[in-house]
């Protein structure tokens, strides 16, 4: 393989207070294991979760940082008329490229359902305001996730679901909605052959790679925080996957990635 691999991280929260003490030396890792862009995902609470990701947003050395603004499903009861006021001003920050991460989970149910469900598709409504594209998180809920994302409209501005953990059939579903597939750790992980199994079947211009840093990492630092720079793991297990070359993945990825959040890296 020669010339260097370019990545994108496209789903990570690097404001989190876990890289409050070396936020810098994580960033020059980033940059030593080939990442130029991150995509730092505001919405990990309530709306006020999203300042620390939009104060981040801007270079950092070799690093672009972008970020994205919503409201988590976990934190969709308290998604009322304020909150939505205040998500719509930080969507017009500057570096906010995205809406989310927004979506279901069932696996939790922290928020009641049907909280998450009417929180879900204004959030919708919100990105095709903006004409920003959708962060989607999805636990145990791949059907009903799809059902509003094609009932709200989703289609019109696009989006991603991080860290898919669905099957080939629910991948298929998000696919039909010219939504793209972002593949985290997990795929790393030994019981993970259904996740591997979609991958294999994603096209390769609807793929893109992420942390979720600092959770999630991949082997062989499963259990401990993760980081950016271990994107390359990632983009390495995937390649892997698809019996495709490192640096054919890396390219895709980031130009998808790219072209998903319209950032140059």
């Amino acid at each position: 393989m020669s010339g260097p691999i370019a990545l994108v991280d496209s789903h990570c929260h690097l404001a989190e207070p876990d890289f409050d003490a070396d936020r810098e030396a994580v960033l020059a890792r980033a940059a030593a294991a080939g990442v130029t862009t991150l995509v730092c995902v505001g919405a990990t609470g309530p709306v006020e979760s999203n300042f620390p990701a939009v104060a981040l947003a801007g270079r950092r050395g070799a690093v672009e940082i972008v970020a994205t603004v919503g409201i988590h499903p976990h934190d969709a009861a308290s998604a009322d008329e304020a909150a939505f006021t205040t998500l719509g001003r930080l969507a017009a920050s500057p570096g906010v490229v995205g809406i989310g991460e927004t979506g279901l989970d069932f696996h939790y149910d922290r928020s009641p359902r049907p909280a998450q469900c009417a929180a879900f598709a204004r959030t919708v409504a919100l990105a095709r305001t903006t004409g920003r594209p959708l962060v989607v998180h999805v636990r145990e809920a791949h059907i009903e996730a799809a059902a509003i994302l094609q009932a709200e409209g989703a289609a019109a501005v696009g989006g991603v679901i991080h860290c898919f953990t669905g099957d080939r059939d629910d991948a298929r579903r998000y696919l039909d909605l010219g939504f793209a597939i972002s593949v985290a750790g997990i795929v790393t992980f030994k019981n993970a052959d259904t996740l591997r199994d979609a991958v294999r079947t994603v096209p390769l211009d609807r793929l893109l790679v992420e942390t979720d840093a600092p959770y999630l990492a991949p082997v062989p630092h499963r259990g401990r925080r993760n980081e950016p720079a271990h994107v390359r793991l990632v983009a390495e297990a995937v390649a892997t996957v698809r019996g495709e070359p490192l640096a054919t993945v890396a390219a895709a990825t980031t130009a998808n990635a790219r072209r998903l959040f319209t950032v140059r890296g």
